[in-house]
């Protein structure tokens, strides 16, 4: 059965641009706004933004309500963040700082069902509350759950081949903004930045894996789409309304 989540995932597979943004305030209506949009994807940032587990569950529930898919960006690699995001529905995760394929490989175990991996409750919004049986369930672990690994710390760089061999992560995310500044940058523009996401998506390129990006202009989106990133999380929920209101008063100031 074709779901939302599945068709994202195989988007990835296959490198067709899909466009996103950040969701960072905690709200099931801006949820419901944004899942009405023509956006590919959404991504709650429980990393950056006060989301607790109910507030996860309250977007998600809106996002699937309208058939968007919706990432969380996890706070960390834990066990239980990942299973938290994964059970109330979520279509997949972003796991921040993935800077070793140790780390890489335990991401994908514990998102999975399995051995040692991802633990098993049929009672959640992902199993429909006991409404899907155990055998769908676990392949729908595996067909319809996307990981993406982000890309943003100097460690990272120094093994970035090793961590693009782990099979079972859908995309590697470059945090732009976050190499910025751990290489001692003040503008994504400078060259020690532009060589490093360059690493990147050359090692992507020789792995034949799927890329995504931040970028702070949308300017730059055809640019890194030629260099072969595919998905693009863009601007926030935050972002919008300051460029409505910025909007309207130079519309009215005219």
């Amino acid at each position: 059965m074709k779901t939302a989540a599945g068709e994202f995932k195989s988007a990835l597979s296959r490198k067709t641009l899909q466009i996103g943004t950040f969701m960072k305030t905690p709200s099931m209506m801006i949820a419901e706004v944004l899942a009405l949009t023509q956006l590919d994807v959404c991504c709650i940032d429980a990393e950056h933004s006060p989301f607790d587990r109910k507030d996860i569950d309250a977007a998600v529930l809106a996002f699937r309500a309208h058939d968007k898919p919706v990432l969380v960006r996890l706070r960390d690699s834990s066990d239980s963040e990942i299973l938290n995001a994964l059970d109330c529905g979520a279509s997949g995760i972003v796991v921040p700082h993935v800077d070793s394929p140790d780390i890489a490989r335990q991401i994908v175990k514990k998102s999975y069902y399995g051995a040692a991996g991802r633990g098993y409750a049929g009672s959640s919004r992902f199993a429909k509350y006991t409404h899907s049986p155990l055998m769908e369930n676990i392949q729908n672990s595996h067909f319809q759950t996307t990981i993406i690994a982000q890309i943003e710390d100097l460690a990272a760089l120094a093994c970035i081949d090793a961590i693009m061999e782990v099979g079972g992560i859908d995309c590697f995310f470059i945090g732009v903004m976050d190499l910025t500044v751990a290489l001692g940058a003040t503008d994504v523009n400078e060259p020690e930045v532009q060589s490093a996401v360059e690493k990147i998506v050359n090692s992507a390129k020789a792995f034949n894996r799927t890329l995504g990006m931040f970028v702070p202009s949308i300017e730059a989106v055809p640019f890194w789409q030629d260099k072969g990133v595919s998905l693009f999380l863009l601007n926030s929920d935050h972002g919008f309304i300051k460029q409505g209101v910025a909007q309207l008063l130079s519309t009215l100031k005219k």
